[in-house]
C-alpha cells in the first residue's frame, strides 16, 4: 500500500504523506488502539506523527517506544526506506494486542525521517524526543525500525562501515542475510535483552553490535534523536546502503523486498519487544 499504490510521500507531497498517515492510522485502530497525533510544523507545513500508547501494568512510568517512519525522498517509492519498517510497526503493534506488559509501550509513526528535514531539527523523532525529555518520562528502550526488508545469500553482499578499523572487520558479516540491531556505548546495556528475546520468536541471523557515534552511519535515523536527549536507543535494520542498491532510488519498489524473511525478522523484533516490555 505504501511504496506500491500510494508512492513517494514527502512532506512537500502532502497528498500523498497524509494518505499513508490515514492508512496508517486505519491500520493501527483495527488493533483496538486509540490513535493520537503529535502535531507541529515542519518547514511552515503541518505534519504530524501518529502515537498509539498501551499503559503498563505494574512499572507504568517506565516506556519502551517502538518507531518508524512513514515518509520518503520524492524519488523514491521508498518500499525498503521506510514502508518495510511501517509494515513491521503495524503487525508487531497487532501481535501484542490483547497481551499484558509490565511497562508502558509506545508506538510510533514518524514523520520527516529524511533530507531536509534531517539537518533542520524538523524530524518528527526530533521533537518527540525533546517532548519526552521535557515532560521528564523514563524512556526504558527506544528501538528505531529502519529498512528492515532487504536480504541477500550472495558472497560479499554485505558492506562494512568505512570508519570501522581494519583490525575489527573480520568480525562483521560479509552477507547481506541478517538483521542488525546497532546501539551507542549508552545503549550497549540493551542489545542482549533485544537479542534474547528475538531469538525466542525467530531463527532468522541477529547481529548485535554496540559503535560509538563518530560511526556516522549509526546516526542516520531516528534513534539518534533519542541518544541526543540521553535515553537508550536501538536501530533495527538491515543495513540500508550498506547493502541495498535501491537505497533513495526509484527503484526501491515492494518486489525487490524478501518478504519471508520480514516476516521472519518480524516474529523476532515482536517477542523482543514483549520482553522489553514485561509481557
Amino acid at each position: 500500500m505504501l511504496a506500491g499504490v500510494i508512492g513517494p510521500r514527502p512532506p512537500v507531497k502532502p497528498e500523498a504523506l497524509h494518505a499513508a498517515s490515514a492508512y496508517i492510522e486505519r491500520e493501527l485502530s483495527a488493533a483496538g488502539d486509540a490513535v493520537a497525533r503529535e502535531e507541529y510544523e515542519a518547514l511552515g507545513a503541518p505534519v504530524w506523527n501518529l502515537i498509539v500508547e498501551r499503559k503498563g501494568t505494574k512499572r507504568p512510568d517506565e516506556i519502551v517506544i517502538v518507531a518508524a517512519h512513514y515518509d520518503s525522498l520524492l524519488c523514491t517509492p521508498g518500499a525498503d526506506d521506510n514502508a518495510s519498517a511501517v509494515a513491521m510497526l503495524i503487525e508487531v503493534a497487532r501481535a501484542l494486542a490483547g497481551r499484558t506488559c509490565q511497562r508502558t509501550l509506545r508506538f510510533i509513526a514518524l514523520t520527516c525521517e529524511e533530507p531536509p528535514y534531517f539537518n533542520l531539527n524538523s524530524m518528527g523523532s526530533q521533537i518527540h524526543a525533546r517532548r519526552c525529555r521535557q515532560r521528564e518520562e523514563k524512556i526504558h528502550a527506544m528501538l528505531s525500525l529502519e529498512m528492515v526488508g532487504f536480504y541477500s545469500d550472495a558472497p560479499g553482499s554485505q558492506s562494512i562501515p568505512p570508519g570501522i578499523p581494519k583490525g575489527l572487520r573480520w568480525l562483521f558479516p560479509k552477507r547481506a542475510n541478517f538483521l542488525a540491531a546497532v546501539g551507542n556505548p549508552k545503549s550497549a546495556g540493551l542489545l542482549w535483552p533485544f537479542r534474547r528475546g528475538f531469538k525466542r520468536g525467530s531463527k532468522m541471523p541477529l547481529f548485535t553490535v554496540a559503535l560509538p557515534e563518530s560511526i556516522q552511519e549509526i546516526r542516520r535515523s531516528d534513534n539518534s534523536s533519542f541518544w541526543d536527549q540521553g535515553y537508550r536507543a536501538l536501530m533495527i535494520t538491515d543495513t540500508s546502503f550498506l547493502r541495498n542498491p535501491n537505497y533513495h532510488e526509484a527503484s526501491d519498489t515492494p518486489e525487490t523486498l524478501d518478504y519471508e524473511r520480514l516476516t521472519e525478522a518480524t516474529k523476532g523484533v515482536t517477542e523482543a519487544v514483549a520482553g522489553l516490555a514485561g509481557v
